[in-house]
């Protein structure tokens, strides 16, 4: 729904519920007056417009209630759902990660609820509030002007003064509630998640210690939070009760007669009732705004790459790739990750990154999947610079096996699905038989359900799984980030074997600890504190002094 339609359904909530509590109002008065007035005994036909009143008030409140309800609740949760959908979409670009997993999904989760708070427990409140009070004074004007001057003050301090006090009372808990409501989040997330490291170094009383010292002094927070609500509820009902006091005494010294005094005491009682509410509401919105805050600075932290204005078209296979003189900088001022790294990828060409853990060999695949910005140097494919090219289609062209992959909570073959959403059976099988992946899943089954995050497969498992989704992706440029670790060497070299072999007249870039079977790739380069320190074939590194000389006659030497 467009915006001019959510105004329009808000006005009509809006308008719902001011007639559902005037509708209120008027059964108070006309209520007030007929029994005060019947106790006079006057003819019936006196009392028979009051009589129809009252049943049409009492019958118009429930239907403007429901309306009201009906469209209230509509609205706020279409707006619940338009912003969790901008938030879902503010989270696609890779970003920086500002905030940690739980805090996150509890930003995703309560902070959005807000939005539905907003609308239903503080501005339709508020509205409905504002025009029952302005109806109850011109009754009050109509019948005694001094008695709604003081109806006048009484709503002024219930439904201005008190809300604002509960909401800068609330303003300061909410600034310490919710960081210690993501803290408590945090603590829940490592006991979940970390329970078997926890278990296995007997961490576990340690983990659990700190999670119920969160878990108290969030609750500490919120019992005083709760004292400030207490108190301004007790506050508003005195204000109401000393108001009506007031008025009735009011009235019997001016004069104003039974029905006159039933009628302002009771019109008078019956206005506080949508008022009294707001101080709630005060103290609601300050933790709105700090939700709506928190949202904000989801959204507002900068993508990790910045977007071209008028994007290049997609540059069509077969590719060719050139990295020149590349520069990246995870952090302002700090060592550069990737420094001066230059290689070329032509159409068919196997190139491999070989270096120590840190020396810069994920951030080169990374910087080419157009996930990080780099501070300088070139990257173009088939001629047109990378930054040109929508993040999208850079990852359409260049893609693979990641370092941290992720597993779903689905199926199996929902896993694999991602890559290839329409894939068939055969290509399916195809792929797993490729990562060395098909015997076990011809024990599990397709429809396996995986746990989240790959907790029910072992790593060597979830690495296999990953490769084979790359490899079912098949884009123009494969890119392989460790594609044999955490298996054993058996496996690894089988896995390695068999990789080379699928890759064969492939355009790929793969990142290895492993040198067994780099004799069949064209290019090997060594990469240390991210720089470029050796390059070449693999039958002339073995022979050069250097870190793959030295990462061979080891791996030579284990085997043994």
């Amino acid at each position: 729904m467009n915006e001019r339609g959510m105004r329009t359904r808000l006005l009509w909530a809006v308008l719902a519920g001011a007639a559902a509590e005037l509708a209120g109002l008027g059964l108070i008065a006309a209520a007030a007056w007929l029994i005060t007035r019947a106790a006079q005994q006057p003819e019936l036909a006196a009392l028979s417009v009051a009589i129809v009143g009252v049943r049409a008030f009492a019958t118009s409140r429930g239907v403007f209630r429901y309306a009201e309800r009906l469209t209230g609740h509509d609205v706020a949760l279409r707006a619940q759902a338009g912003t969790r959908g901008r938030l879902y979409r503010a989270l696609i670009p890779p970003r920086p990660a500002a905030q940690g997993g739980a805090d996150l999904l509890s930003r995703m989760v309560d902070d959005t609820d807000a939005v539905q708070d907003l609308l239903v427990r503080c501005l339709l409140p508020a509205a409905a509030a504002l025009i029952t009070g302005v109806a109850a004074v011109v009754i009050g004007l109509t019948v005694l002007p001094a008695a709604a001057l003081v109806l006048l003050a009484g709503l002024a301090v219930a439904g201005v003064v008190l809300p604002s006090a509960t909401a800068a009372a609330a303003r300061r808990w909410s600034a310490r509630i919710a960081p210690a409501r993501a803290a408590m989040a945090e603590r829940v997330a490592d006991l979940v998640h970390g329970s078997a490291d926890l278990a296995a170094y007997g961490a576990q009383d340690r983990a659990l210690g700190r999670a119920l010292d969160a878990d108290a002094g969030l609750a500490a927070l919120e019992r005083r939070q709760a004292r400030v609500h207490a108190s301004a509820l007790a506050f508003g009902v005195l204000v109401q009760g000393l108001t009506v006091a007031a008025i009735v005494l009011l009235a019997q010294n001016s004069g104003a007669g039974s029905v006159g005094t039933a009628v302002l005491a009771l019109t008078a009682l019956v206005s506080f009732e949508p008022v009294l509410p707001l101080a709630a509401a005060g103290e609601r919105f300050a933790g709105i705004s700090a939700a709506l805050k928190r949202l904000k600075e989801v959204g507002g932290t900068p993508p990790s790459v910045t977007e071209p204005a008028e994007p290049a078209p997609k540059p069509q296979a077969p590719l060719t790739v050139e990295v020149t003189d590349l520069v990246v900088r995870h952090t302002p001022g700090a060592r550069p990750a990737v420094d001066g790294v230059g290689l070329t990828l032509t159409p068919g060409r196997r190139v491999a990154l070989v270096g120590p853990s840190g020396a810069g060999k994920s951030t080169v695949l990374a910087a080419l999947m157009r996930l990080v910005q780099p501070e300088s140097g070139r990257v173009t494919v088939n001629g047109v610079a990378l930054e040109r090219l929508d993040s999208a289609d850079a990852r359409e062209l260049m893609t693979g096996l990641t370092q941290d992959p992720y597993i779903f909570q689905t199926t199996l073959r929902d896993n694999l699905r991602l890559a290839g959403p329409d894939a068939g059976e055969e290509e399916l099988e195809r792929a797993v038989r490729a990562a060395r992946l098909d015997r076990w899943v011809a024990r599990t089954g397709w429809d396996a359900q995986l746990g989240e995050d790959g907790r029910t497969v072992s790593g060597g498992q979830l690495q296999r799984l990953a490769l084979a989704r790359a490899l079912l992706y098949d884009p123009p440029v494969l890119l392989l980030d460790e594609p044999a670790e955490a298996l054993d060497e058996e496996t690894a070299d089988a896995l390695m074997a068999d990789l080379l072999d699928v890759t064969h007249g492939r355009t790929t870039l793969l990142v290895t600890h492993r040198l067994r079977g780099l004799e069949q790739v064209d290019e090997i380069i060594v990469l240390e504190h991210g720089r470029v320190v050796q390059r070449g074939h693999h039958d002339d590194l073995v022979t050069a002094d250097g870190y793959y000389r030295d990462l061979w006659e080891s791996e030579v030497l284990t085997r043994r």
